[in-house]
């Protein structure tokens, strides 16, 4: 349970980080590190779900973080938000490694897609 608080409280920090990031961009800024901080706040909460209810946690291959989700929540992981989560989960090799400048807008939309995503894992988390 200490590992799922840590995690917990991680995952806040880059909520907290992307909303700052997004809130103080000027127009011209790239997205690219708002968009990063988005998927590596997705993941931390996808962690401490899944070390909550399972007592596992993904590692490496981040794209089977919707796997273990399944696994250990069943049909109480939405489809919308396992569509978010993807969505997110996509854009990580492009965001980090790629050359591909994304805009503001991308990291705005990104960001709705965490919130939203935050919002629902934050009620499992609850529970």
């Amino acid at each position: 349970m200490a590992y799922v608080s840590a995690r917990l409280a991680v995952a806040r920090a880059y909520l907290k980080d992307a909303q700052n990031s997004n809130a103080w961009a000027d127009p011209g800024d790239l997205g690219n590190p708002s968009i990063a901080t988005s998927i590596n706040c997705a993941i931390a909460y996808a962690d401490a779900i899944t070390a909550r209810y399972r007592g596992e946690i993904n590692q490496g291959d981040h794209g089977a973080v919707i796997k273990l989700l399944r696994a250990a929540l069943g049909n109480a992981f939405p489809k919308h938000q396992e569509t978010n989560l993807r969505a997110l989960l996509e854009q990580k090799d492009e965001v980090q490694y790629g050359g591909r400048a994304k805009s503001r807008d991308d990291a705005a939309r990104a960001l709705v897609r965490l919130e939203e995503f935050v919002a629902w894992a934050e009620t499992q988390l609850m529970k």
